[in-house]
């Protein structure tokens, strides 16, 4: 609970948000890149388009094991699930 409370202070006190979560969204989509590219055969414009796909896909991916998941603990198949 203190580290969400000095979480919250912190972001309170950002003023530039981009700025500090710059290093991260950077590594992010270097990730995709070497996924979608391992070669680095594709075009910088091609890698891009598809590095988005699969970050796009992944949230996707990410949304619907969440949805399943709530699913799954409202309604359980059997009394083992809950």
């Amino acid at each position: 609970m203190r580290a969400s409370l000095a979480a919250h202070e912190s972001w309170a006190k950002t003023e530039d948000r981009g700025a500090r979560t710059a290093a991260g969204t950077a590594a992010s989509m270097a990730r995709f890149d070497k996924i979608v590219d391992p070669d680095g055969k594709l075009t910088p414009a091609e890698r891009a388009k598809r590095a988005e796909n699969a970050r796009r896909a992944n949230f996707q991916r990410m949304a619907y094991l969440s949805a399943r998941a709530r699913q799954r603990r409202r309604n359980p198949i059997d009394g083992n699930d809950a």
